[in-house]
């Protein structure tokens, strides 16, 4: 059995302005707030002799590499990131950023809207520009068809509304 795991497509390098805030906000929380909190106990933790049988050290060292690794992520993916704030030329037409009021073959209505994969939320109704439904409708508008074939199976649904 080999560890090889093919590389993960790349992600959309768009973000709302809201998406953006948020994830300044988790950098601060985690720069400023919780490392010198935790790079504190560690220390206190050493200060108090044996290292190797001191689980306050070894649990503080791990949630050390663990908010480290985050602030990398954040800080590398915050400065590829294209901000997109405002509305597009044509608003007729679904793009990033768009909130979309789809109706399926049942007759329910959903509403979505489009955004980055950083800022995916399912409960809210953020949907990523890169998910199969996503990109289906990129670039379509009011009154068009969208079929996607997903995990869940073949769906189809019909673009009743596109807000900005």
């Amino acid at each position: 059995m080999s560890r090889y795991r093919p590389p993960q497509p790349p992600k959309a390098k768009y973000i709302t302005a809201a998406g953006e805030k948020m994830l300044r906000a988790e950098l601060h929380q985690l720069w400023k707030v919780e490392r010198p909190v935790v790079t504190q106990s560690v220390s206190d933790a050493a200060a108090l002799g044996d290292r190797s049988e001191n689980a306050e050290y070894i649990y503080g060292k791990k949630r050390l590499r663990e908010i480290d690794s985050r602030v990398r992520y954040l800080s590398k993916r915050l400065e590829e990131m294209t901000v997109v704030s405002g509305p597009p030329s044509n608003p007729n037409k679904i793009y990033f950023g768009a909130i979309v009021t789809l109706e399926d073959q049942d007759g329910k209505t959903v509403k979505y809207k489009i955004v980055g994969p950083d800022e995916l939320d399912p409960q809210k109704g953020h949907i990523s520009i890169d998910a199969p439904l996503g990109r289906a409708l990129l670039s379509k508008e009011i009154d068009t068809e969208v079929e996607i074939d997903s995990p869940q199976g073949h769906h189809s649904y019909t673009i009743l509304a596109i807000e900005y």
